[in-house]
């Protein structure tokens, strides 16, 4: 995957990015979301900008060599705790969880991927998590 500056809008804005692509579907709820909740100013984006962070990601899940047709909008464990260490503002993480729950919940169904990307995330900020984690999702330790 591409990196971005530390604490930079286009590293939140990729998290925020997968959490769209994480049930497989970029839903018109999660786009009207998006826009209503503003997310790309939230993030320090104009929408373009947002709009070319989630492109540049789908691309970048597109062409992971190791990944199957059906895994494609899913990323490893060491991946997605990866690009959440470039976001280490705790101001700007909580903005992020924020984004990435009104996102999964747009389409009034927290899907699993859904729900296993937004327990990393929240366990690896070691943020409240606001939607309820199933019983069959464990999330990872924070980081130490």
């Amino acid at each position: 995957m591409r990196s971005y500056p530390h604490n930079s809008p286009q590293a939140a804005a990729r998290i925020v990015a997968l959490t769209m692509l994480a049930d497989g579907n970029l839903s018109h709820d999660e786009f009207m979301a998006m826009e209503q909740q503003q997310m790309a100013a939230q993030l320090g984006l104009l929408p373009s900008e947002l709009m070319e962070v989630l492109y540049d990601c789908c691309e970048d899940l597109q062409s992971s060599p190791w990944m199957t047709w059906d895994e494609v909008c899913r990323v490893s464990q060491a991946t997605l705790t990866g690009l959440l260490d470039e976001v280490s503002d705790p101001v700007l993480q909580q903005r992020v969880l924020q984004c990435c729950e009104q996102l999964a919940e747009a389409d009034s169904h927290v899907a699993e991927g859904e729900a296993v990307l937004l327990a990393t995330v929240a366990a690896w900020w070691n943020l409240p998590h606001v939607l309820p984690r199933p019983d069959w999702v464990e999330a990872p330790r924070a980081a130490a």
